[in-house]
């Protein structure tokens, strides 16, 4: 009778931290930005580059967010069985790194930052059946001692193959990806144009 109530708990024991296991829950998504993404430079930097990606508090969470912009533009949704794998700002600065062969901050090698403050990284329906993906906000590239050398607006959109969170975070992703073409021939410009300081070294 003893081994059986012990056999009876060590099941009950198991079931629970099973359940809490993430993506376990019946009918919920998780999803991410894709696999590991290939490096878009030709040439290693001389100097590393370090990223660092911010958002707003309200966006600290794993919720996937859209907008009935034809009802009630102010107003944000979230799917109820959608989830991102992490908060966003990290998915968008592990891509930039995978992208861009930078560095997180940090790091004593890297003499400049490229600050990415995220505003905006929703799904925006401006019709029944008409949605894209929003990325919004700033870039500010700082040298070693954080002085701002440049900055750009960021406003970039794609359009949703479909109307639902699948759509949507193939669109989502789309913005991330064009958000690393245009951040690369920033950086170009910046040092041909000699903005960028001892960054390149």
């Amino acid at each position: 009778m003893r081994r059986l109530v012990l056999i009876l708990i060590f099941v009950s024991l198991s079931a629970c931290f099973t359940s809490g296991k993430r993506g376990t829950e019946k009918g919920l998504a998780i999803y991410d930005l894709g696999p590991p993404a290939v490096s878009r430079l030709a040439d290693e930097r001389k100097m590393p580059l370090a990223v660092e990606v911010r958002a707003p508090l309200w966006m600290d969470s794993l919720g996937v967010n859209y907008r009935l912009v034809y009802a009630d533009a102010a107003r944000l949704h979230e799917y109820s069985r959608v989830r991102w794998a992490g908060p966003p700002a990290q998915l968008i600065q592990q891509r930039l790194m995978q992208q861009l062969d930078l560095s997180p901050t940090g790091q004593a090698r890297s003499r400049c930052v490229l600050r990415v403050e995220i505003s905006e990284f929703t799904q925006v329906f401006v019709s029944p059946g008409s949605s894209k993906g929003v990325l919004r906000g700033r870039v500010h590239w700082l040298d070693q001692a954080r002085h701002q050398l440049a900055e750009v607006d960021l406003d970039i959109e794609k359009v949703a193959d479909s109307q639902d969170s699948q759509g949507g975070i193939g669109a989502l992703r789309a913005t991330v990806e064009q958000l690393a073409v245009d951040l690369q021939a920033w950086e170009k410009h910046l040092a041909a144009s000699g903005k960028a300081g001892s960054c390149s070294g």
